[in-house]
């Protein structure tokens, strides 16, 4: 098993981290905050002998500026053209709001959320009309140009849906290893027929399971992901509930498991999990004995 770790910017246990045996890299989350440039943090954690995968955001939708109710707009990080009304997603999924009206990247909401909507928040729109215009972001480019004057390589693309998504990004950075983050029913179409052709795949369960909209599809287009590159990386909700709790629930051990032996074999831990020293060490701890134990049993590696 390896594992690559979301590394908040200016922890202190980053040596600690790199140093465990089944870390395989690093992943830096573009969406923190930074108090130094962006070529200042990446050479800063280039330092500590991991890969830095940089996790650029590309056409997923997210809040720009808070938002607040009752009466609410919400800017998004790109224009949008979607048949309206339409129900859209906040809170991993967990919100639906009736969108009246579009107007570019201004969603007019007819009710909802009874809460100040703040920068950052993914937004999903499940909707066959929806077309995102635009890929990378302007802090994605920036991030790429800091990359191409380290000489640095490793890029994870969020919503890939096509190869045109890939080539932007190799448009800036040409010799850029691209991991290609499927969260969409058209990324999924797309994984079945290029497999790994344009990148290793990765399902990234967070959107993905919001876009399958269907709660329980989330098992099978794992399974499809997995099929169609068998390198694949699996994120999102992993020992999640070790945030909240010392102990993980019994269904985050049975989900690890699940995921070894339908083939995956590095895992990303995210943003929840790995604020805080305690609670990362402890998920790669219990990665590394889940492993363990899946290895000494089964009869397939």
């Amino acid at each position: 098993m390896n594992v690559i770790v979301t590394v908040p910017p200016y922890a202190d246990f980053l040596a600690e981290v790199a140093s465990h045996p089944i870390v395989s890299g690093f992943r830096l989350n573009t969406v923190m905050p930074l108090r130094e440039s962006h070529r200042e943090v990446l050479q800063r954690l280039s330092k500590f002998n991991q890969p830095v995968w940089v996790d650029l955001k590309g056409r997923q939708l997210r809040v720009v500026g808070a938002a607040i109710p009752p009466y609410t707009e919400v800017k998004l990080s790109h224009p949008i053209k979607v048949e309206t009304p339409v129900d859209a997603f906040f809170s991993d999924g967990n919100e639906r709001v009736k969108v009246a009206a579009v107007d570019g990247d201004r969603l007019i909401l007819a009710d909802g959320p009874r809460r100040l909507i703040g920068p950052g928040e993914s937004v999903n729109i499940v909707h066959p009309s929806l077309k995102i215009e635009g890929t990378l972001t302007d802090t994605d480019k920036t991030y790429l140009a800091a990359m191409k004057e380290l000489g640095m390589t490793k890029v994870m693309l969020s919503y890939v849906e096509s190869a045109d998504d890939v080539d932007e990004v190799k448009s800036y950075l040409p010799n850029s290893e691209v991991i290609l983050k499927i969260e969409t029913q058209r990324g999924l179409d797309f994984a079945k027929k290029h497999g790994s052709k344009h990148g290793h795949l990765m399902a990234a369960r967070g959107d993905l399971y919001v876009e399958v909209l269907r709660p329980h599809k989330v098992a099978g287009a794992v399974k499809t992901i997995i099929k169609a590159d068998k390198d694949a990386v699996i994120a999102s909700h992993i020992l999640d509930s070790l945030a909240y709790q010392p102990v993980p629930v019994s269904a985050d051990i049975g989900d690890v498991a699940f995921l070894l032996e339908i083939g995956y074999r590095t895992f990303m831990l995210g943003d929840q999990v790995c604020l805080r020293r305690e609670t990362v060490l402890e998920a790669l701890n219990l990665l590394e004995e889940i492993a363990k134990d899946f290895y000494s049993t089964s009869v397939v590696e």
